[in-house]
């Protein structure tokens, strides 16, 4: 409201936000993570753009009141707490978007109030990733985690629904605190170094480039990609951008990081290897044509429906493979693991990189609608996995949110239907 010099309603939103009780009937759960990224999030941002310090105390007096949510034994958060009788609920395997979307929140309330117990909560959530076994993911963040160990349930990998913003906070937090907290700084390298290496693909006829996610497996031909691209994964362009902008990728040692960093005895399984296959395109360009790529086919996916909207999941096709013989089934099977993208990259450059790389360029939209464009719906490499537009902040999609200055909170979840 204040961004936009809406007066009125910013005077409104004041007296609610005077009267608001924090407060919930028995048997009644707030869930933390919407209530970090909206409540908590949204006043502190009220603070810093109006200085009312009404926000700063509500914010302070809300974050005492989600303490309870934090008694496990590991010190990660739950699920859901009632504020007023300090009751949580929630399973013991946590969702990995869901304990670490706080880390901004609670650094900056820190700053303000100078309170230590609330930049502790930041500590400890880092403090665990830093001690977790994280060699089947390449350092990666995985998207399930087990809260009284502190340690992966699985080893899927995602920059979708239950993941993604915990791989924003990463860069934004070390940006935050003025590029001092290294230890985000260097998660935040391991995961888009997996993320390039092992989740970016090219579509075969269009030559879109996507990200996915995948369930990863030791030795060669044992991950399983599921070739879905999210909605939700199209904050990953902004957020390279946003890393291209303010990082010297090409010479981390200027900031002290050096490959013993990324991984020096083997503790994040590949990580330092795949770092040294991606420093031959230069990090800088590989992280931006990845950012170009991506931000691309996020739009092509609004421009190729009818409605102009995007849908939330796809599904993209992959290339025909040479089948293979299975021999514990004794059958011949088609194998097709799609095209990495770093594998397209590698034969565009062994060509002599002629053109633009791979996944780049403008790409034609395929709408089933011939008032607009002609093209067969089949030409699109993907299909429609959910037929639902979601308005959510991943309008990101064609922006980058800069919440290193001031924490962005997000609106709420509508849900809009439409036809394909």
């Amino acid at each position: 409201m204040l961004i936009m010099d809406l007066k009125n309603e910013y005077i409104r939103a004041v007296d609610m936000a005077t009267k608001i009780e924090f407060s919930l009937l028995d048997g009644q759960f707030a869930p933390y993570f919407e209530t970090i990224i909206r409540y908590l999030g949204g006043l502190l941002s009220a603070y810093t753009l109006s200085k009312n310090q009404l926000f700063l105390d509500r914010a302070d007096e809300l974050a005492v009141k989600l303490n309870p949510v934090f008694n496990t034994k590991s010190g990660l958060a739950l699920f859901s707490v009632n504020p007023t009788n300090r009751q949580t609920s929630g399973p013991e395997i946590g969702i990995l978007a869901e304990i670490a979307s706080l880390q901004l929140e609670y650094s900056y309330l820190a700053k303000l109030t100078g309170k230590k117990e609330h930049f502790q909560r930041a500590g400890i959530l880092l403090k665990a990733f830093e001690n977790a076994n994280l060699e089947d993911t390449g350092g990666m963040l995985p998207t399930r985690w087990n809260l009284t160990s502190a340690q992966p349930h699985d080893a899927h990998v995602s920059v979708g629904a239950q993941a993604d913003s915990a791989h924003e906070y990463l860069l934004k937090q070390y940006l935050m605190t003025a590029k001092t907290d290294k230890l985000s700084l260097k998660m935040y390298l391991r995961a888009t170094t997996h993320i390039i290496k092992n989740l970016l693909y090219i579509s075969p006829t269009r030559h879109l480039l996507y990200v996915t996610d995948e369930t990863m497996g030791r030795g060669v031909g044992k991950s399983h990609p599921t070739h879905t691209f999210e909605h939700l994964s199209c904050f990953l362009p902004g957020l390279l951008a946003l890393g291209v902008h303010t990082l010297p990728l090409d010479d981390l040692e200027s900031l002290g990081i050096t490959l013993n960093d990324i991984d020096s005895d083997g503790t994040f399984g590949t990580a330092r290897t795949d770092h040294e296959m991606l420093a031959l395109f230069k990090l800088k360009k590989l992280h931006l044509w990845a950012a170009e790529g991506l931000a691309e086919t996020c739009y092509i996916t609004y421009a190729d429906q009818p409605t102009g909207l995007g849908p939330d999941e796809m599904i993209f096709k992959t290339a025909p493979s040479k089948k293979t013989w299975d021999s514990p089934t004794s059958q011949w099977r088609a194998n097709s693991q799609g095209t990495l993208w770093l594998d397209a990259l590698k034969v565009w450059k062994k060509s002599g990189s002629r053109g633009v790389p791979p996944g780049l360029g403008n790409k034609k939209p395929v709408v089933r609608d011939t008032k607009r464009v002609t093209g067969s719906p089949r030409d699109r490499d993907y299909e429609i996995k959910k037929v639902a537009y979601l308005l959510r902040p991943e309008v990101r999609s064609l922006s980058v949110r800069l919440s290193c200055n001031f924490i962005i909170t997000r609106p709420s979840n509508l849900y809009i239907f439409y036809g394909v």
